[in-house]
């Protein structure tokens, strides 16, 4: 059972990384707008913090540091989400169809994280 546990921990470390990965890709394909490049970097950032603040939360020292972490996920996707919406993809269908695919990806990994919270609390 404890196995199975960490597999599933590991398994969302992996679409955290997977997401943030995606996300830099996504980036590349865009036009070098000042606004891109501005809000491409906080992207960038705010994405690879859900991952990050993820594997911090798997080495939490107690209960409220492992929920703390775990909100900083959640606010951190959410944020990822807003500044893909931002983004200018300059009518280009294929881009708009990954874009979505994105904001649905952080859509379920901020729900997956209000679930953690609301087990864990």
């Amino acid at each position: 059972m404890a196995k199975e546990a960490n597999s599933k921990q590991y398994d969302l470390e992996d679409r955290t990384l997977e997401f943030a990965k995606q996300v830099r890709v996504f980036i590349k394909k865009l036009s070098k707008t000042i606004e891109n490049i501005e809000d491409g970097k906080q992207l960038i950032r705010s994405s690879g913090s859900v991952g990050a603040n993820y594997i911090e939360a798997n080495e939490a020292l107690s209960k409220k540091d492992f929920i703390m972490r775990i909100k900083i996920c959640r606010k951190e996707v959410k944020e990822s989400r807003y500044w893909l919406k931002l983004l200018d993809r300059q009518d280009d269908s294929e881009l708009g169809n990954e874009r979505i695919d994105l904001i649905s990806e952080a859509t379920e990994l901020m729900n997956i994280f209000g679930a953690i919270l609301r087990k864990s609390e």
